[in-house]
């Protein structure tokens, strides 16, 4: 059996149902990161986040914490930021997850929550990937559902993310969350199963 604990990447693209199962593996008592949550941490107030962006976006930093529609503008007037931005604040996350991973070094499977998994090369890391998806109808009507969504807002958070198909034929295991929250957590619940079922007999 491998060292350490078996590392199960989630990611699908907005509106597919990914923090819903990510709270069914929570529930099921698998430990959790998420990518979000720790940019989140970051640029709250003593997060990191505002020393590391001070030098390139002094604009966007308030009181230590970075105010993240500050930031938003800053890069949409400024498209050479974005990248500085990524190189100064990713060390900073990884840091994040390598904390997470030897507080949970006992346990026999973590969940990973990353959202532009397959856009950042993220998958090297991990054992496997679940993909969450669903119909693209189902998935454009969750989004607008969304306060302050609408097409065009959509069809730009789309262009930066990979095609689900494509996600879909890169995964190790794929959940279509259009089938009800019942049967997406008895899905959640057998691969955790499965998983486990595997480690045991490797």
């Amino acid at each position: 059996m491998s060292e350490g604990p078996f590392r199960l990447g989630l990611t699908g693209s907005i509106g597919m149902g990914k923090s819903t199962t990510a709270g069914f593996f929570a529930a099921a008592g698998v430990p959790v990161w998420d990518a979000d949550a720790a940019v989140h941490r970051l640029y709250s107030p003593g997060g990191g986040g505002g020393a590391a962006l001070k030098e390139i976006a002094p604009q966007a930093i308030r009181a230590g914490a970075v105010d993240r529609d500050a930031l938003r503008e800053a890069i949409a007037r400024d498209s050479a930021l974005l990248p500085q931005v990524e190189a100064r604040i990713h060390p900073l996350v990884a840091a994040d997850r390598a904390r997470f991973l030897a507080a949970h070094a006992g346990a026999d499977l973590v969940l990973l929550d990353i959202p532009l998994l397959y856009e950042t090369g993220a998958e090297a890391g991990l054992d496997a990937v679940l993909v969450v998806t669903a119909p693209r109808e189902v998935q454009r009507e969750r989004v607008l559902a969304r306060p302050g969504m609408d097409e065009a807002a959509l069809a730009a958070i789309l262009a930066r993310q990979l095609p689900d198909a494509e996600k879909r034929a890169r995964a190790d295991f794929i959940l279509d969350t259009s089938e009800g929250l019942e049967a997406a957590r008895d899905r959640v619940l057998s691969l955790i199963a499965e998983i486990r079922e595997e480690r045991r007999h490797a």
